[in-house]
This record gives C-alpha cells, structure tokens and sequence, in this order.
C-alpha cells in the first residue's frame, strides 16, 4: 500500500468512525482477524483479540438500538462525543503505519480532529431532522448513517482514493449547508 492510498485509508476510517465508533472498528478488527488486507502493529493489534472483538459487538449492538430511539438518540450523542472522536483516532494511527514520516502523535491528532469534525455534523443536523419530523424520521437517519459508516469502512479498505474524494465532498456539502443555514438566519433577523 502507498503512502497516499495509506493516507486516504486513514481519513475513510476516521471519518467512518465519526458516524458511528464500533462498527469501523468491528469492521477493521475482523477484517486485520482474517484476512490481509490490514495488518495492524503494536499496540493496535490488540483490535484482532476475540474479547475485544465480543466487546465491540456488544458495544455495537447497544448503539444501534439506542441510537434508532428519539430523545434517547441525543443522550447517545452526548456521550458519543467522547467515544467517536476517540475511535477515529485509533483507527488513523492504526492505519497510519504505513505513513513511515508521520509521528503517531500527529496521526492520533488527525483522527481524533477528523472523527470529531464528522461527529459535530452529525450533531448540528440531527436536531434539525428531529425538529422538522417531531423524531419520526431519526431511526431512518440513524439507519442511513450506519449504512454510510459500514460503506464508508469497506472502501477505505479496498479502494481509498475513492473514499478520501468522498469525505472531502461530504465536508463541503456540509460547510455549504451550515453556512446557508446560518446566512438565512441572519437574513430573517435584520429583517
């Protein structure tokens, strides 16, 4: 794997884990388990261990229920602050051993501010979807970024120059949404 493909691998999978944490870590954690297309160094392959794997099912399983449930989603989120950002970091830094430049510090740092930036779009639009469908529509939205996280996961691995266009994308479909939202805000208010 080049440095570039190693680079995009990393963002598809911080970014993947801003949506939801376990499921790229689960999907990181099988794939480095049995086959090789991740090899995961110390202290990273840990991920590989069958308890750790039972936990990240578990834990995952618990998102995916809880996070389909209004009202209960938000107090998920919350905590999820702390979680996905976390996640994303440990899964740049895993996949950054190929990036033999970058300072594993650096590498946490990136993943950590990727998963965390992709985590806060989430949080800004979910209320929205809850305040425009009275939270009729968040196990949908739910469902969809689970869906995108999963996505998101397996073509970091396969094909990852695919998935850094993607996630740059999403960031300026999103920094173009926000900015909109905000400038008619202001619009109403001098009005």
């Amino acid at each position: 794997m080049n440095a570039l493909a190693g680079v995009s691998t990393s963002f598809g999978l911080a970014s993947a884990a801003g949506l939801n944490a376990y499921l790229p870590l689960l999907i990181v954690a099988l794939t480095a388990r049995f086959t090789n297309l991740i090899q995961l160094r110390p202290p990273y392959d840990v991920l590989t261990s069958g308890w750790v794997i039972g936990i990240l099912v578990v834990l995952l399983t618990i998102e995916v229920f809880v996070d389909k449930v209004p009202a209960v989603d938000s107090v998920n989120d919350v905590i999820q602050t702390f979680v996905r950002p976390l996640a994303g970091a440990v899964l740049f830094a895993a996949n950054s051993n190929v990036i033999s430049n970058m300072h594993p510090v650096l590498a946490l740092v990136c993943g950590l501010l990727l998963a965390g930036g992709v985590h806060a779009a989430k949080a800004t639009a979910r209320p929205v979807v809850t305040a425009s469908s009275g939270g009729l529509l968040n196990p949908l939205v739910s469902l969809g970024e689970d869906i995108v996280s999963a996505a998101l996961t397996v073509l970091a691995i396969l094909v990852p120059i695919v998935v850094m266009f993607f996630v740059l994308f999403c960031f300026g479909l999103f920094g173009w949404w926000y900015f909109r939202r905000k400038r008619g805000r202001e619009l109403r208010a001098d009005s």
